[in-house]
């Protein structure tokens, strides 16, 4: 029986179809702002503006969908990151804040804020909790990155760069990655000792189309959405586009790494409002955070 079991297992992951797209949730479930995804230790998948404006929706890993929570007063959410500890936090671009939200009593704080963020978009975490968020003024083509560490406290720590959103610290937590959606620029900092960024190296710059969301791997590649062209982009650690997979609608927004064994990605699609997902050959680097912080 062992063997038969063996010979299954081995079966079914041969003839697994990877880099193949397949819709999650249905259509019109969410607003035209899906954005953000990310994925808990169970393996639920939370994702901003669902039905209506200001809310986050929480999916179950078969694509059953239901309000989480619904944020306060003006904020409304984009990008979403957690912490070893399983905290949320959500990049509130209309409040120029990063909210803090507890899982089991689903209270919402004011992580950090600060008036000189322009609309904070996604974020990222380090192996140390140290977060990252892009910061992008959609009205001047122009863009800022922030770090704020784990009291809250931000620190701005480049400036004068395109229209910032996607980002993401590499495995080591040595690198942040952040790309530009109007210039189509991907950029890699070195993270110095204190947090803060070096000189900027240019990767990649891409002919066409945007860039949005982005989320590494466990071996370093980024997975990049393609907004407007309707794709995602796996590339390199060193700037080598190896892949691009279609995502069923031309408006990926962004996307993150989950399921049972971290190898289905999950991306939030604005033309049809929903979600798709695909199977990968390498699990996410978020996904493997969780089992190393059981």
């Amino acid at each position: 029986m062992l063997y038969v079991a063996l010979a299954i297992c081995l079966t079914g992951q041969a003839d697994e179809k990877l880099f193949v797209a397949t819709p999650l949730t249905q259509t019109e479930q969410f607003t035209p702002g899906i954005e953000g995804p990310q994925c808990d230790r169970a393996g639920n998948i939370y994702a901003v503006n669902f039905g209506v404006q200001q809310t986050i929706g929480k999916v179950s890993p078969t694509g059953r969908a239901e309000l989480f929570v619904t944020l306060p007063g003006n904020s409304t959410g984009n990008g979403i990151v957690f912490d070893p500890k399983g905290r949320m936090y959500v990049a509130d671009y209309t409040g120029h804040n990063v909210l803090r939200i507890d899982m089991a009593t689903r209270k919402i704080d004011v992580f950090a804020h600060n008036d000189e963020m322009n609309q904070p978009n996604d974020l990222a975490i380090a192996p140390d909790g140290t977060l990252y968020a892009s910061d992008p003024s959609w009205e001047k083509s122009t863009g800022q990155l922030w770090k704020i560490d784990t009291s809250g406290h931000s620190q701005k720590i480049a400036s004068n760069m395109g229209t910032t959103n996607g980002i993401d610290v590499s495995p080591d937590g040595k690198t942040l990655y952040v790309n530009e959606s109007i210039q189509r620029n991907l950029w890699s900092f070195p993270i110095m000792p204190d947090g803060t960024t070096g000189e900027k190296k240019l990767l990649k710059q891409f002919p066409d189309q945007g860039f949005d969301g982005m989320r590494c791997d466990v071996d370093g590649n980024l997975y990049i959405t393609r907004y407007g062209k309707g794709t995602v982009a796996v590339v390199t650690p060193d700037g080598k586009e190896v892949r691009e997979i279609d995502v069923l609608g031309k408006q990926p927004s962004n996307l993150c790494f989950g399921g049972p064994d971290g190898r289905t990605v999950y991306v939030t699609e604005v033309e049809h409002t929903r979600i798709v997902r695909f199977r990968v050959d390498k699990p996410g680097l978020a996904w493997k955070r969780w089992t190393d912080s059981k």
